[in-house]
């Protein structure tokens, strides 16, 4: 079974250390991965304030967030102003260019994103998008051909913004790993809606380790059990890792997930590619929803 591979890059950290270690232990095993790059400001620390939701506290301390990311990331844009990561880590984006993955867009800031995809308007959710294009397209001389919304945080009124045209599929939404094209809802005073999209959705089945990861002793070798049972039933899946836990904290232990797959005949390439092997997408709709392990909501859909 080929498994799309989906790694996310949200952070100053993740980029300048998660990134080269995840590079260099898929060039050693012959893997190819699709990459999805944060280009601005690293201001992830502003998410201490979602401590006082108690579902939110209680997800950090079960997957044990300081120490899997870092207490550098828990301060990041809270004490300081949050360092823009392509002005000086731009290099380092393009290293998995240069090895022949497929690199995408993930966001210009990800916090304000995450927090903004609910109430920022119209024009200013479009130019977080815009700017994000922009300077994706200075670190790669291109412009970004795919997007994925960062935290799943998407719906009708993003896919509707006039940047998110830009791309030729998106990877935003969880749900079943089959593509599928959304239909925007039907509003007669908005031309741009009630049409289907040409822009393939690529979901996420698989969990996160965040999501995911139980507790107590041996819980980590418990994760990689029920990824590997996962992936042996025979279906699609489209898996996402972080270059700030599977490149930083949780190396080692993505490695060895990474041999037990490949030894049991799994194979790994980019969304892109997978996306051109799978039948053609059906008609589908996004909504908002949630799914175990991850507060607040997100992107469902197929």
């Amino acid at each position: 079974m080929t498994v799309a591979l989906r790694i996310d890059v949200d952070t100053f950290r993740g980029t300048r250390d998660g990134l080269p270690r995840l590079l260099s232990a898929l060039q050693r095993r012959g893997v190819r991965a699709t990459w999805f790059v944060t280009l601005g400001p690293d201001n992830m620390g502003r998410h201490v304030r979602r401590m006082l939701k108690p579902s939110f506290a209680l997800k950090m301390l079960r997957s044990g967030a300081p120490n899997l990311y870092g207490w550098d990331i828990a301060f990041r844009g809270t004490l300081w102003p949050g360092t823009v990561i392509s002005e000086h880590l731009a290099d380092t984006l393009r290293l998995p260019d240069r090895a022949g993955h497929e690199v995408a867009l993930h966001a210009w800031d990800h916090h304000r994103w995450q927090v903004g995809a609910e109430s920022l308007p119209d024009d200013a959710l479009d130019a977080e998008l815009a700017r994000a294009i922009a300077a994706f397209t200075t670190v790669y001389a291109r412009a970004p051909h795919a997007c994925a919304a960062p935290g799943w945080r998407c719906d009708d009124r993003v896919l509707s913004l006039p940047s998110s045209q830009a791309f030729t599929w998106r990877s935003d939404a969880r749900g079943p790993a089959v593509p599928f094209v959304p239909r925007m809802p039907d509003v007669p005073s908005t031309p741009h809606l009630g049409r289907t999209l040409a822009q393939p959705q690529i979901p996420v089945d698989l969990p996160t380790y965040d999501e995911g990861v139980g507790r107590g002793a041996g819980a980590d070798e418990r994760w990689n059990d029920m990824l590997l049972a996962r992936l042996a039933d025979g279906a699609p899946h489209v898996l996402t890792i972080h270059a700030e836990s599977e490149g930083g904290a949780k190396a080692a232990l993505f490695e060895q997930f990474l041999d037990r797959a490949l030894a049991a005949g799994h194979q790994f390439e980019p969304l892109g590619d997978w996306l051109a092997r799978q039948p053609a997408p059906r008609e589908g709709r996004v909504a908002r929803g949630t799914i175990p392990g991850r507060e607040g909501w997100l992107c469902v859909g197929g």
